[in-house]
């Protein structure tokens, strides 16, 4: 297999870059690929792997969100938690 099917860095620092609406709309289209066949297997390959790298960025970009929100909950909920013992002091 040559390295020429594989995801490059530079197609790499473009996923990077993406949102997560992007990378999902892209990571669609790889799929679409993917699924309507046809191609030869460096091809598929090389969409697997860049669909791979897709779906992580898009992974990631949700647990950021995700760890972000919890801790805004937490800190919601020790902010009412010390807004009622206030007047107790």
């Amino acid at each position: 297999m040559t390295t020429e099917n594989h995801v490059t860095e530079e197609q790499l620092k473009a996923i990077e870059n993406m949102s997560y609406e992007q990378a999902r709309d892209h990571l669609v289209q790889v799929v679409q690929k993917l699924e309507a066949g046809g191609l030869e297997l460096n091809d598929a390959m090389h969409q697997w792997e860049l669909g791979e790298a897709l779906a992580q960025h898009a992974q990631t970009l949700l647990d950021d969100v995700a760890k972000k929100l919890n801790e805004v909950q937490e800190s919601q909920a020790q902010f009412q938690a010390n807004a009622g013992t206030q007047g107790n002091e």
